[in-house]
């Protein structure tokens, strides 16, 4: 394949971008609005951990039901399917009227997300020349911290003014723009167009664990399921704690926002790094700076510029030592089953977001000090960069 990249492919790696941004928005949001939605509700810590975990309950069946459909009806359509479940869950949300309600609604927009994840990596390395592949699936990364960025910004507006509802309704408009953004400008991917018809077959798990991919898939989906622990433990539930302390909800929303303002220029540097010292120990530096970070965020006493700092670097490290899994995991497996791969793999590492967030909330209700939680949720990800080292892939 040429070194340079068409303007076409140049568009739909920037659209992949613009998705996983509507993705950031629309899975940060309960953070920024967490702390009002307890009180209207009369939820305790637990309760709003539920909230959070239905949310990535549902994006776990979407990586595992609508993600490898990718594979058999082609990318496009699965975009356009995750994204109208996206944008009626969104929606809903604005008229739910009981904490049962946000449950199945949190579900809804989590079983679109997952759908679409796992498809925006595969199509950004379709639509990518050999050169830029690593750079591309990293950075389309970058997407997902940049929408949790401007929700930041605009729940520090929108939700003291309009209330936390109005904060859904935006978001769910934007989701639909983008839905009808796809459907007129997004084309199919060529590696799906193109297979070899002799290779063309209902891809399967089982696929996975044929012995040319059987050590890698089962590396990789323990390094996903211990990546996705820290990942969304400290995603959900950093916002919150600034909070908890007395914080103006202002500043408590902007130390959200500094966490996703070091994920997308952490994101950013791993994408330049990848291609210069490899895959694997971009993800090494980056985990162990991030245990350390954890750990001293659990430990320090924090005035509010500190917290700014840490929670900056947090995000730096956490969330771009965790993407680095996005461009690995489309180098481990073929065209003909990459969705199914990646979705799959993204899938199981949902039970650990699934997992996460609620024993940090029970944790914090059996009387856990935060120092306690944080020593706890900082070694997953350390055990995530181990299996991801033990992958004997030739393309990482």
């Amino acid at each position: 394949m040429k070194n340079s990249m068409s303007w076409l492919q140049i568009g739909v790696v920037a659209l992949c971008f613009l998705l996983n941004f509507n993705d950031g928005i629309d899975v940060l949001l309960v953070s920024f609005t967490g702390a009002e939605i307890m009180k209207e509700f009369g939820l305790s810590n637990t309760e709003l951990g539920y909230i959070f975990s239905s949310g990535l309950g549902g994006m776990t069946a979407g990586c595992f039901i609508l993600a490898p459909f990718g594979d058999r009806v082609g990318r496009r359509k699965i975009f356009l399917i995750s994204l109208l479940l996206i944008s009626a869950g969104m929606l809903s949300v604005y008229f739910a009227t009981s904490y049962g309600l946000l449950l199945v609604f949190r579900a809804l927009t989590g079983l679109g997300i997952g759908g679409i994840l796992p498809n925006l990596a595969t199509v950004a390395s379709e639509f990518s020349t050999d050169k830029t592949r690593d750079f591309n699936v990293g950075i389309v990364q970058g997407g997902w911290p940049l929408g949790a960025i401007l929700t930041g910004f605009a729940s520090a507006w929108i939700v003291p003014e309009l209330g936390w509802r109005f904060a859904y309704l935006a978001a769910g408009i934007f989701s639909f723009t983008m839905l009808v953004g796809v459907y007129f400008v997004l084309p199919e991917s060529p590696a799906y167009l193109n297979r070899d018809k002799l290779l063309v077959k209902r891809s399967s798990w089982r696929d996975l664990f044929v012995p040319e991919f059987r050590q890698s898939t089962i590396y990789l989906w323990l390094a996903t399921f211990f990546g996705f622990i820290t990942l969304y433990t400290v995603l959900s539930w950093v916002p919150i704690l600034a909070k908890q302390t007395g914080m103006p909800f202002e500043l408590a929303t902007y130390i959200g926002t500094a966490m996703n303002l070091g994920a997308f220029t952490g994101v950013f540097v791993m994408g330049l790094l990848i291609g210069r010292i490899g895959i694997k120990r971009v993800i090494l530096i980056y985990v162990l700076l991030a245990f350390v970070l954890l750990n001293l965020y659990g430990n320090l006493d924090q005035d509010f510029l500190l917290k700014f700092a840490l929670t900056f670097g947090i995000g730096f490290f956490v969330q771009g030592g965790f993407n680095s899994m996005y461009p690995a995991s489309t180098r481990i497996y073929p065209s003909e089953i990459r969705s199914t791969g990646v979705g799959l793999a993204m899938g199981m590492g949902r039970f650990g977001a699934i997992l996460g967030p609620s024993l940090f909330g029970l944790m914090a209700d059996s009387g856990a000090s935060i120092s306690m939680r944080f020593v706890v949720f900082s070694l997953p990800i350390v055990l995530a960069a181990v299996f991801i080292n033990r992958i004997k892939s030739p393309n990482l």
